[in-house]
Parts: structure tokens; C-alpha cells; sequence
């Protein structure tokens, strides 16, 4: 695993799905599979993993989970209500108790004046609950680090969800 935090983040995440006795699914998109990859490259993650589905692409978000297409043109697949709809179809079309979903603009270009590189919208779905958004506004750090911190962010979300369920 290239980094460190990535680690522990994601045996403490696993460590809490676990003893919440819940399955967890990602939908990924400006990560592109990293939150997943982080999770599953712990053994004995498959206790807790359910899926993980990449949906690079609008039409991957509506297709793979779900997000109705409306709702992309309406506000922008990077945007609060596309990462709860990606957030909630994980949940529909999956066997999880959680999802993780974050889309956002890892850079160096495709960011604007209302988006610019570095913002990402994260949502975690939890069965039985409100879904919880967050949006973070890294600024141009550089690609790999606002993918890492996206997946640290991602994976602290999840963990403090389960700990309101606590």
C-alpha cells in the first residue's frame, strides 16, 4: 500500500464494520478504486467488503449505481446530490449495510469557478438512516494527494457514521 495513513485508516475502518457486524461498499469515482484497493489489501477484509465499483463515467454512475441521469445534468456529477444518489445505490444494489461514495475533480485540469480542482462531495449511506454528505475543498495539491485525502476523508467518514450508530 504507497501510503501509510491508507493503512491504518482502513484497519481501524475494518475494525468498526466488523464489531458493528456491518458489510461495506465503495462507489468510487475521483478515487478511481483507491479506497477500495486501501481496504482490501488487509487480510481477512473480505469479512467486511462487500463491493467496490469504480463509476469513472456519468454514464458508469447511472448505470453501475444507479444514479438517475436528470439528476447528473442537473447539478453536475460533482455535486452533493450525486454522491448520495451514488451513495444510496450502492446500498440498492449491493448486499452492504454501508456505502462510501465520493466524486469530486482530482486536477490537474476540469475544475471551474464554481468547481475548482480539489473539491470532492462524499456521501455514506447507512441501511435504516439519513445519508450523510460531506464536501471538502483540498485546493490544487496535486492529483495523487487530493486522491489520498479523499480516501482518508472517505474512510473517516464511514468510521464516524458506524460510531453514531454506537
Amino acid at each position: 500500500m504507497p501510503d501509510d495513513r491508507l493503512q491504518k485508516s482502513a484497519i481501524k475502518t475494518l475494525k468498526i464494520c466488523e464489531a458493528a457486524q456491518v458489510m461495506l461498499s465503495t462507489v468510487e469515482s475521483c478515487t478511481g478504486g483507491l479506497i477500495a484497493a486501501s481496504l482490501t489489501e488487509i487480510p481477512g477484509s473480505s469479512a467486511v467488503v462487500e463491493a467496490g465499483l469504480v463509476t469513472y463515467s456519468n454514464a458508469a454512475k447511472t448505470r453501475l449505481a444507479g444514479v438517475p441521469e436528470p439528476l447528473i445534468i442537473q447539478h453536475g456529477a460533482v455535486s452533493q446530490a450525486v454522491a448520495m444518489a451514488m451513495a444510496e445505490g450502492g446500498l440498492r444494489i449491493t448486499a452492504a449495510d454501508v456505502a462510501i461514495a465520493v466524486t469530486g475533480i482530482a486536477g490537474p485540469g476540469g475544475g471551474s469557478t464554481e468547481k475548482p480542482v480539489g473539491t470532492v462531495h462524499l456521501a455514506c449511506a447507512v441501511k435504516g438512516r439519513a445519508t450523510r454528505h460531506v464536501v471538502r475543498n483540498y485546493g490544487a495539491i496535486g492529483r495523487s494527494e487530493i486522491r489520498t485525502r479523499t480516501a482518508l476523508d472517505a474512510l473517516a467518514l464511514v468510521q464516524s457514521c458506524l460510531a453514531e450508530e454506537a
